[in-house]
């Protein structure tokens, strides 16, 4: 029995089918895997839109870019709490001609630099264990977690009356050679070491 061919290719029915099936079972793993990141709720949204905005009042040093156009990272230690939203409101939005991109850090060493650091709420370490948070590195770092300032952060998440509120350690971000804006001070309860 001969191989029935297509008339436009020169391939078998029996090829084509198996194309199909390698498509269709394509579309439905990304499908599920798209289904498979959580939609972080809505506190989770609006941290992510504030760790956006953080990059327009915050001043980084020449040093912390390698180049002109290199991006400023974002990076996400432990948990994700933000699923896809943090790299969806990030998309195609560059601070002067530095491009903004997100990464996620699962564990301590898979860090590598970055601009801004959120620090998940769970991670069981102490911020001295984290290797780029040295002074002058240039790196933000913010988190939820209650005793994040008194360790050093910079930026807490703290919520009263179902509204965000942001407490600022001024003295951290200076040592790390960044300047925050006064406008975004204005916003905060800042701390007093």
């Amino acid at each position: 029995m001969s191989k029935r061919t297509l008339p436009f290719s020169g391939g078998t029915w029996a090829d084509l089918k198996m194309g199909v099936v390698w498509y269709a079972l394509l579309f439905f793993s990304t499908i599920f895997s798209l289904r498979a990141q959580p939609e972080p709720t809505l506190e989770y949204k609006v941290k992510a839109v504030f760790l956006f905005n953080f990059t327009q009042f915050i001043s980084w040093p020449e040093s912390a870019f390698t180049n002109v156009d290199s991006p400023l990272v974002i990076g996400v230690l432990g948990e994700n709490p933000f699923g896809t939203y943090l790299r969806e409101t990030v998309a195609g939005e560059k601070i002067g001609s530095h491009p903004i991109v997100v990464e996620q850090y699962p564990e301590l060493k898979d860090i590598k630099p970055c601009h801004i650091l959120f620090i998940d709420p769970d991670f069981n370490h102490s911020l001295k264990e984290v290797p780029i948070l040295t002074p002058n590195r240039g790196v933000l770092t913010v988190s939820d977690s209650p005793n994040f300032i008194k360790q050093g952060g910079m930026i807490r998440f703290y919520t009263v009356n179902s509204k965000i509120r942001l407490v600022i350690n001024p003295e951290p971000a200076r040592r790390a050679g960044l300047t925050i804006s006064s406008k975004l001070l204005r916003l905060a309860d800042i701390h007093v070491q």
